[in-house]
């Protein structure tokens, strides 16, 4: 009795049609998933035209000398509760202590990783130089605090700070 002696699979063109097929699909697929992925995580960029920008960079210069010279002292207090609201106050003085009353003030909560979760503040006057304001769905974590106060539609303060939220 002899063994069986199994004949070797030959190596045809369809065979190798099909293993390419196959490799350069796994490849496509993976680098669709990774881009959509990207994509989909990207935050945007910090402003639409770097040139615009830098055009408005000596106003921006200009604006902050002014508000160096009027001396205004603002403090801003965020206090974030476990369900996802913040309390933001804001106590505004003038150079001599006295309340800045009748100004616009406007919070801005940035996520720095993210975008899509900035919450806007709308603050109003709640006493002489105090302003009060609210925001929901504020995560646990760092963010930014930009705040802006205007007069009859002018900037006249702008300050942006780091702060962590538990």
């Amino acid at each position: 009795m002899s063994p069986s002696i199994s004949k070797p699979r030959q190596l045809t063109g369809k065979v190798v049609l099909a293993m390419l097929v196959t490799f350069f699909g796994v490849v496509f697929g993976v680098n669709a998933l990774m881009m959509t992925l990207a994509i989909k995580t990207l935050p945007g960029t910090e402003v639409d035209s770097a040139y615009a920008a830098s055009l408005a960079y000596e106003s921006e210069i200009a604006a902050a000398r002014d508000q160096d010279k009027r001396g205004w002292r603002v403090d801003a207090h965020v206090e974030r509760k476990p369900d996802g609201q913040a309390a933001l106050r804001v106590e505004a003085r003038d150079k001599a202590g006295l309340p800045l009353a009748g100004l616009k003030f406007f919070g801005r909560l940035e996520r720095p990783s993210d975008k899509r979760f900035d919450r806007e503040i709308v603050l109003a006057e709640v006493g002489a130089g105090v302003y009060r304001g609210d925001a929901s769905g504020v995560l646990p974590g760092r963010w930014e605090l930009v705040l802006e106060g205007d007069q009859d539609g002018i900037r006249m303060f702008l300050s942006k700070n780091r702060l962590e939220l538990n």
